[in-house]
Order: C-alpha cells, then sequence, then structure tokens
C-alpha cells in the first residue's frame, strides 16, 4: 500500500475516534486542532509499515498506529509550552492560538486518549507505550535541565539525550510494535538500528530549524531563541573563540522576552559561517548508513518484502528530509 493511501488510513481512524468526544465549549475542536494540521505522521506511518511486514493485517495495526501519532501530538502540545516555542506545523502553538490552560489540557486530554486506543492490547504492546513515553519524558528532562541551568553540553551529551527524547519513539518503537503486534520477540538489531536513525532524524530536525525556509512550518532560527541544546551548537562552541564562547553562553542563559533579535542574529550568522552545519550533516548521514545496515539484513527475512522495503524507504526519509 502506497504511504498517500496509509497516511490517509491512519488520518481517518484517528480523527474518528477523536470526533466521537464531546464537544462542549470547544473541546473537541481544540484537540482537533494538532492532527488536524497534517504532517508527515511518520512514526505512525513506520508502525504500519512495520506491522505489514511482519503479517499483520492493516485494521489490526491501525489502533497502535493511531496511538502513537496521539503521542507525537499530545507531547508537542506540552513541549511547545515548556519551551515557549511561538510556531507549529504552519501555525501557531496551541498555547498561542488558546489559552495556555485550555492547551494544557488538551495535551493531557490526549495523553488519555492514547490509552485509551491501546485497552484492547496486549500488555507487551502496553509495555512497549509506557517504555517510549518514560524515555522521552526523561530525555525532556535533560534537554529542560540544560536550557534552564544555562549549561553547555558536549556532543556526547546531546547524543546521548536524542537517544532518550527523540530516537526510541521515532524509530524504535515502530519497528518493536510491528513484531509486538505480530505475537514475535522484537530483535535487539531493532533497538540498535533504529536509535542510530533516530538520532540523525533530530539532527535533520535541528538542522532544518536553522536552515528550512518559512514554508517548511518552523520557526526560523527557534531553537537559538528557546536556548536548545543542539549537537549543531556544541560543534560550533568547540571551535568558537573564548569571545565568542562568552558572547554565546550570555545569550543562551536569558529567557526568550529577554533574547535580543540582534544578538540571536549573530550567532544565527556565526553558526552557518563556521563548520558546524557540515559536521552535523557527515554525523545524521554516519547514523544513517549505519542504521540501514543493521536493519535491511533483519527485514529482508519478514514475510511481506514489499512491506519491509517501503518500510526501509520511510526510515530513510527520517534523515533524506528537505525543506
Amino acid at each position: 500500500m502506497k504511504p498517500e493511501a496509509l497516511r490517509e488510513a491512519l488520518r481517518t481512524y484517528l480523527l474518528r475516534r477523536l470526533e466521537a468526544l464531546p464537544e462542549q465549549e470547544g473541546y473537541r475542536t481544540l484537540l482537533q486542532d494538532y492532527p488536524k494540521r497534517g504532517g508527515k505522521a511518520l512514526r505512525g506511518l513506520l508502525t504500519l509499515y512495520s506491522a505489514l511486514a511482519h503479517g499483520v493485517a492493516l485494521e489490526r495495526a491501525l489502533p497502535a498506529a493511531a496511538a502513537l501519532e496521539l503521542f507525537q501530538n499530545w507531547v508537542l502540545i506540552h513541549d511547545d509550552i515548556e519551551d515557549g516555542s511561538l510556531e507549529r506545523r504552519g501555525g501557531p502553538a496551541l498555547h498561542h492560538k488558546y489559552p495556555m490552560p485550555l492547551a494544557l489540557n488538551a495535551g493531557d486530554a490526549l495523553h488519555a486518549e492514547m490509552w485509551g486506543m491501546l485497552l484492547s492490547e496486549e500488555e507487551k504492546v502496553l509495555e512497549e507505550f509506557y517504555e517510549l513515553v518514560r524515555r522521552t519524558a526523561f530525555g525532556q528532562h535533560l534537554d529542560l535541565s540544560w536550557t534552564l541551568s544555562g549549561r553547555l553540553i558536549t556532543p556526547g551529551e546531546y547524543l546521548e539525550m536524542v537517544r532518550y527524547k527523540a530516537a526510541y519513539y521515532t524509530a524504535v518503537a515502530p519497528l518493536r510494535l510491528g513484531a509486538l503486534l505480530a505475537g514475535r520477540t522484537p530483535p535487539e538489531v531493532y533497538r540498535q538500528g533504529g536509535e542510530a536513525l533516530g538520532v540523525a532524524f533530530q539532527i535533520v530536525d535541528d538542522l532544518l530549524n536553522l536552515t528550512a525556509s518559512p514554508a517548511y512550518g518552523k520557526e526560523k532560527a527557534g531553537d537559538l531563541w528557546e536556548g536548545k541544546r543542539t549537537l549543531i551548537l556544541a560543534y560550533f562552541l568547540e571551535e568558537a573563540t573564548p569571545e565568542e564562547k562568552e558572547r554565546t553562553l550570555r545569550l543562551l542563559g536569558l529567557p526568550r522576552s529577554q533574547k535580543r533579535a540582534e544578538e540571536v542574529e549573530w550567532l544565527y550568522g556565526r553558526i552557518l559561517q563556521s563548520r558546524a552545519l557540515d559536521r552535523a550533516r557527515r554525523e545524521a548521514e554516519r547514523l544513517k548508513e549505519e542504521g540501514l545496515s543493521l536493519l535491511e539484513p533483519a527485514l529482508a527475512s519478514l514475510p511481506d518484502l514489499e512491506a519491509a522495503q517501503a518500510l526501509l524507504g520511510v526510515l530513510s526519509t527520517l534523515v533524506e528530509r528537505q525543506a
């Protein structure tokens, strides 16, 4: 089945579940806001292809795939509030479109709906969702702690944080869920290869934050305004002069409301002039090749080879995204 058809099946199932909710005081409208904005639905799509490749019927796989998409949406709502983000998927962040308490509650409600979609799943599938939620929360704790404390980090610290915050739920969990839905034990290579590709995905996301056109739906240099600790920033600081490091640390230590636009533009320009972007691109490409080389032999033995090839294609897309 083509990605467009799978995405449509996933979107239809997800919105149909949300449309069953009450509409008093705009409740349903609020919860549907982020899901209706679109997006690539990469995690849900990966879950569906992984399940199909393992011999699972589409209808059987849809609830878990939709639940993972709901996870992505409620986490984004909370993440945008925590980071003070202005935009999401080409529109205002939910807490800028609606009062912040309502946006926060919408995230909590989608979290509950996620578990509701999983009520009929077997214990191992529930355990996998528990694992991805707790890993993501710990990674977010690291990310927020570094930003709030003003501490600069090394490339190694960034990579460790991203393994928790993004890599597991982006690539590892979808691979494992496909096997679990088929009643199979996921091989360890799913974790190893998925981690490499998931980390590469986040590095590319950070690159796009600095290089993408406005049409991509991300605020230009939003990571710098929010003080995010990225691999790009870590690479830049490795080669920066002591004066540049001091100026960068002073800027990143300020809350967004106190950052001056000219200072953010200075840091943005210096990063673009440095080797940091090229180094990050090379690391993402290295991790992509590592991940695919681990996963290709394992996926070649699955029951549905056509779906397995499509799965590899979507996994490659994680790193090949363009602005």
